[in-house]
């Protein structure tokens, strides 16, 4: 009987990729730690860590004091190995953070768009520059994946609809890609969001939940078994057009305006909600931060119709609230949410605030061009 020559050569991989992944979550670590936690023999482990070294994917970070012999030598993932960007587009900024094969952030930079007309000539420069502030040259980044407002198509990766930002439209992935290499992801920023709040923070754990976005804009992002559950054409999450009672209905949505919940729960309406209650303050997050527990179980309320809609059609187990509102009303509105969706569901999600440090569309980006970077990296080590 024939052996399949190619077997041997996708253990290898396939051992190599398992190593890797060790090296990152818990490493540095010796050789036989590695092939305890393996399964692979100490002569297999140590063929595997020359090969990899060989190939500039892992080094000698230091030692380990053992008994009586020798000092062990500790290895880890070469951090420089490869680079990733993510990036987050909004109207009047870009901001773009620049992380290595480890997911240590290096470098991030936000810089005003020179010209907003052209993403292209944006986002390349706004790349370059990150660079040059990293040391790290573009053809060092093995994946870039880009944050924003829009609906995006998943057949095409294109931006479908983008109200906030026009210029972002069918061919401008193309584009990208031309100028950047094909390792381009664009992605609707609160999806990004889920991504970090799942690797990260409040849904660590969860492969079954939601992140409500709550501020300027109303977002939705899903993750259902582990993934990201886009829809068909992408619209999956656009939440701020839900239906809700006593708001008007859109009456073209080819054009743009602000769909009923959105009315309900955008700043302009919370901020008329804080005048007719007598609360202050400079901005809406303050408002929400600094108001009463009349003006807070208010917002929460109107918060609720959304989670509740929600949660009788996906039944996700747990809420996540992000946004600027989200953060500024912290576990208090979350607790008040809480409360309101179970007078009204029978099914009782438990709702958090986010726990994302810094920016968490950033954060998201760069969780998945790690993911990307590490699957073209890791794969190609035999």
């Amino acid at each position: 009987m024939s052996r399949d020559p190619g077997t041997p050569r996708l253990l290898r991989r396939l051992n190599d990729r398992a190593a890797l992944e060790l090296l990152l979550g818990d490493g540095p670590l010796t050789r036989a730690e590695l092939g305890e936690r393996t399964g692979l023999s100490k002569v297999t482990a140590g063929q595997l860590l020359a090969r990899l070294e060989e190939r500039g994917l892992v080094e000698v970070a230091g030692e380990r004091a053992g008994g009586r012999g020798p000092h062990a030598a500790l290895y880890a993932v070469v951090p420089s190995s490869a680079y990733v960007a993510g990036l987050e587009v909004l109207p009047d900024s870009l901001t773009v953070g620049v992380a290595d094969i480890t997911g240590r952030v290096v470098v991030e930079i936000t810089v005003n768009p020179s010209d907003a007309r052209d993403p292209v000539k944006a986002v390349h420069a706004a790349v370059q520059r990150a660079c040059d502030a990293a040391s790290v040259s573009l053809s060092q980044l093995r994946a870039f994946v880009i944050g924003t407002r829009g609906v995006v198509d998943p057949a095409t990766g294109d931006v479908r609809i983008s109200v906030d930002l026009p210029a972002w439209h069918v061919g401008v992935l193309a584009s990208l890609r031309e100028t950047l290499g094909a390792s381009v992801t664009i992605e609707n920023d609160v999806n990004l969001v889920a991504l970090a709040e799942h690797r990260h923070g409040a849904a660590v754990g969860h492969d079954d939940f939601v992140v409500i976005w709550a501020g300027v804009g109303q977002g939705l992002g899903v993750m259902l078994g582990g993934r990201l559950h886009r829809g068909i054409t992408g619209g999956a999450g656009e939440i701020g057009w839900l239906p809700v009672p006593g708001e008007p209905l859109p009456t073209d949505v080819t054009r743009p305006q602000t769909g009923s919940f959105q009315r309900l729960v955008g700043h302009d309406a919370l901020r008329g909600l804080a005048d007719e209650r007598g609360v202050s303050g400079h901005t809406v997050p303050d408002l929400v931060r600094g108001g009463d527990e009349a003006y807070l179980d208010a917002v929460a309320a109107r918060l609720a119709l959304g989670a509740a809609a929600v949660t009788v059609v996906l039944d996700p187990g747990l809420i996540v609230l992000s946004g600027d509102i989200g953060r500024a009303g912290g576990e208090r509105l979350a607790a008040k949410v809480q409360e309101a969706v179970a007078r009204v569901c029978p099914s009782r999600p438990t709702v958090v605030t986010t726990r994302v440090a810094g920016n968490p569309v950033l954060r998201g980006a760069l969780v998945a061009a790690l993911e990307q970077a590490r699957e073209q990296v890791f794969s190609d080590t035999v």
